[in-house]
């Protein structure tokens, strides 16, 4: 079990090694993100981390609903699944 402060100490950790703008250099370099867009890099990356990976609904809709909770903008279903499948079928 934890308590909140020692989640907030892990979170503090992972955000001071691994800080918004280094996610978003790394996404871009990656060929991640092609345009700017509604899309918040770190936001997918802590709901990834923290509500989607750790947690246990590990479904699609689960995943959009922890990076809306996250994100400063929310994205609909049908936005969140194109940016995430869209790329992946066309290759």
């Amino acid at each position: 079990m934890h308590n909140d402060s020692s989640s907030s100490w892990i979170v503090s950790r992972l955000t001071t090694l691994f800080p918004s703008t280094m996610l978003e250099e790394h996404a871009e370099e990656l060929g991640v993100v092609e345009r700017d867009s509604k899309l918040q890099v770190p936001a997918l990356v802590w709901a990834f981390v923290f509500g989607f990976a750790a947690g246990e609904s590990r479904t699609l809709a689960a995943f959009r609903r922890s990076y809306n909770s996250t994100a400063d903008k929310t994205l609909t279903a049908g936005g969140f699944y194109q940016r995430l499948i869209v790329d992946q079928v066309c290759y």
